[in-house]
């Protein structure tokens, strides 16, 4: 377990700005361990929920968002759920996500690129267009042969539609991901 020196690495501003743009109190927390007994991804993070809440207490910037957890949540919101303080955990993690986009610090590479091809695609139709979302992906990743059994059985079964549809209203749609994707370059 890695030390963490309190008296040099504070960030005050980080938890005032995580609870803004949360609009959660991440003081409230008092460190149950009920979010992270419940998460069903705690066996790939690098820092378990409960300490992510207790590094955010302490200020710990730099640990959170340079953290593999963050980028693993799946927002699933169990520990939001389990919270007996009725804290929006997944909330915080997204925020915490967000602020790693932000400022420069993706340790998962891929599931930026997912979320980028999601993104993609919901601002060219104004929804998600599946089977073009994860040809962008894999053409981003380069990983051509990952699942690709699963091709047939899932356009076999029209899982998947082999054309986009757009929706009405797609250019507000677009304006909605320009904003954010604007807000993020700031």
């Amino acid at each position: 377990m890695e030390c963490i020196r309190l008296d040099s690495s504070i960030n005050s501003g980080f938890i005032d700005q995580v609870a803004r743009e949360s609009e959660q109190d991440p003081y409230l927390c008092y460190q149950c361990g009920n979010c992270t007994a419940g998460c069903p991804n705690n066996f790939v993070y690098d820092i378990p929920v409960h300490r992510i809440m207790r590094l955010l207490q302490a200020g710990q910037k730099e640990t959170i968002l340079g953290s593999h957890s963050i980028w693993l949540c799946a927002t699933c919101e169990s520990c939001t759920t389990r919270c007996p303080n009725n804290i929006d955990v997944a909330r915080i993690m997204d925020v915490l996500r967000h602020m790693a986009r932000r400022e420069g610090y993706v340790t998962e590479k891929r599931v930026k690129q997912f979320n980028d091809s999601f993104l993609h695609s919901v601002q060219k139709h104004g929804r998600v267009f599946e089977l073009g979302t994860v040809m962008r992906f894999v053409a981003r990743t380069g990983r051509f042969w990952t699942d690709v059994e699963l091709g047939p059985k899932v356009l076999a079964r029209g899982k998947m539609a082999t054309r986009a549809h757009n929706i009405q209203g797609k250019e507000q749609v677009s304006k909605i991901i320009n904003r954010f994707l604007g807000d993020e370059r700031k």
